[in-house]
């Protein structure tokens, strides 16, 4: 029978948070040092780069990172001449992000650097572990957004 008691340890929630912190903070002192680059602001650049003429709002429901965060980051490229912003003729209050080519440029340093921090983590892992893995992740994802109304 299941106990009421909890143990954070074991905590689902808890542990995939730990882990994601665990993960990210590796990959922030790397994109720090290696591109004087935050989390935030590779994720801008990913999402924009795979996604030509995205919103910031496109980003923030694409990466799931609020609009301040998404925000500052967008501030702080199109500041490094990174990112352009574009009026948006579909919605005149937002802009359209877009690369620079030194934006792009960056990107194509930063991303096989990141499949590269990719493949070391995962490594001991087969190629049918990781699609469970994946598969796992969406599911709790789908149920999670189920659950949460969004």
């Amino acid at each position: 029978m299941a106990s009421d008691r909890l143990v954070l340890d074991q905590f689902f929630p808890y542990r995939l948070s730990v882990t994601t912190n665990v993960v990210s903070d590796v990959i922030a002192k790397a994109y720090e040092a290696l591109f004087d680059l935050s989390i935030p602001e590779w994720r801008v650049i990913a999402v924009v780069a795979e996604r030509d003429g995205v919103t910031q709002q496109g980003i923030c429901t694409a990466t799931r990172m609020d609009k301040v965060t998404v925000s500052r980051a967008t501030i702080a490229l199109v500041n490094r001449g990174l990112v352009t912003r574009a009026p948006n003729r579909a919605d005149r209050r937002s802009r359209l992000l877009a690369l620079t080519e030194a934006g792009q440029s960056l990107y194509a340093q930063v991303a096989p650097k990141a499949l590269q921090f990719e493949e070391q983590i995962f490594s001991s892992f087969d190629a049918r572990e990781l699609e469970d893995f994946m598969r796992m992740l969406r599911a709790i994802e789908a149920r999670a957004l189920e659950l949460g109304g969004g």
